[in-house]
């Protein structure tokens, strides 16, 4: 089924927002809105993920290191690790997983 949707344009920022784009047997893609010095609170990732950022800035907390992110960049992580991200600015982000 082809469907379109501006759920990404449309987000409104208002601290953390977490949107499901799709789901099926092999992965999810989620869109994470959040607004500049907002927090997305530790946790993991059930699978190896993929963040891409669409717009804004923010830093990736993962382990012991820290991963500034902007525009455009993506990072790779594994399952089960402990992370969270802090907002730099108004950010739209995908995970992948």
């Amino acid at each position: 089924m082809n469907e379109i949707q501006g759920i990404i344009n449309t987000q409104n920022y208002d601290k953390l927002k977490i949107d499901k784009l799709a789901k099926n047997g092999s992965y999810e893609i989620l869109h994470i809105s959040l607004e500049k010095d907002a927090i997305f609170p530790e946790h993991t990732s059930p699978t190896n993920a993929q963040l891409i950022v669409l717009e804004g800035a923010i830093i990736f907390h993962i382990g012991q290191k820290s991963y500034p992110l902007k525009k455009h960049q993506y990072l790779r992580f594994a399952k089960e690790v402990n992370h969270w991200v802090q907002a730099m600015e108004n950010t739209n982000f995908l995970i992948i997983r």
